[in-house]
């Protein structure tokens, strides 16, 4: 991992910078790069926007590591109203969130019924809920949090971290439950006892998953959405994909809101599924470092600005 990923990892966790860094103008006007506001009516309007060019998207109010119960409430509630908006407004988009804005910190069972609170209510609309992988620390107890979700609803998926050692063994074991995923490569600083250090592993890592996870689309109907901005990656699943014979509209990627968004239109235009993820909310600084840390173009801009 380079210095700059770690530097801006750690910033995403120091308690001095989230009290003051959100509040730089000219943090606040970089922001916008990668979400198109903080509140609910900004992502319903992009999402209106991606529409009409045939793209739908996947919602993430952006919170984390609540420390009251009533919090977690407050956001199940909010999920629930966003469920209702996207269906009054006719779009094509699913939600996805951490398991700790809900309460996970706090208490398991209680998280647990939130979600399920969430997922129920969006199997009636007809619509899907993501879970978010956090950090290493959350790993097992996110996965057995998963598989209780499933004894009871299939239209939930999980996140799966490509940096991480042990993704493949949890993908197989996954797969006995015919799960949904989205796949990664990881946003976390994590030691390297537990994960690739080079990125070149990563990629390859990445890589041996999705064949993993073409194939079982192929001859289970899997879902799974391939979530990277990286294009030779993108090509090589493509390429993979036509060995394997897995039709074009079974592929699905995912990509920020903000991020190569020509190329987001290149994939929509070649007949490939293509969901873009929007985040708002007010609680943007620790997201926002992690995507920084994901793009080594705009490390300098704010070591720069924010150190000097």
């Amino acid at each position: 991992m380079g210095i700059s990923r770690n530097l801006l990892l750690w910033g995403s966790k120091n308690p001095w910078l989230l009290n003051h860094v959100p509040n730089y103008k000219f943090v606040k006007k970089a922001v916008k790069r990668f979400m198109p506001g903080e509140e609910l009516n900004d992502a319903i309007d992009a999402a209106r926007d991606f529409s009409l060019k045939g793209i739908p998207t996947v919602f993430t109010h952006l919170g984390e590591n609540i420390t009251e119960l009533k919090e977690a409430d407050e956001v199940t509630n909010h999920y629930l109203d966003v469920l209702d908006k996207i269906s009054k407004n006719n779009i094509e988009t699913e939600v996805s969130l951490k398991l700790t804005q809900i309460g996970l910190d706090l208490s398991f069972d209680k998280s647990l019924e939130n979600f399920k609170t969430i997922t129920k209510k969006a199997d009636s609309l007809k619509n899907f809920t993501w879970i978010d992988m956090e950090g290493s620390p959350y790993t097992s107890t996110t996965l057995d949090f998963y598989k209780r979700v499933k004894e009871d609803y299939q239209n939930s998926g999980i996140c799966l971290q490509a940096y991480l050692l042990r993704t493949e063994n949890d993908l197989k074991d996954l797969l006995k439950i015919k799960p949904s995923i989205r796949l990664v490569k990881g946003a976390y600083n994590e030691p390297k006892d537990i994960a690739f250090e080079k990125k070149s592993d990563v990629d390859d890592n990445y890589f041996r998953l999705a064949e993993i996870l073409l194939n079982e689309i192929r001859d289970n109907n899997l879902k799974a959405a391939f979530a990277t901005h990286d294009i030779d990656l993108i090509n090589k699943i493509i390429d993979s994909a036509g060995k394997l014979n897995v039709p074009k509209d079974k592929l699905e990627f995912q990509m920020l809101y903000g991020i190569k968004t020509a190329e987001q239109l290149k994939l929509v235009k070649k007949g490939y599924k293509l969901k873009v993820l929007i985040s708002y909310g007010a609680a943007w600084y620790p997201w926002y470092m992690r995507r920084l840390a994901e793009r080594p173009a705009n490390v300098g801009f704010v070591i720069k600005n924010i150190f000097q």
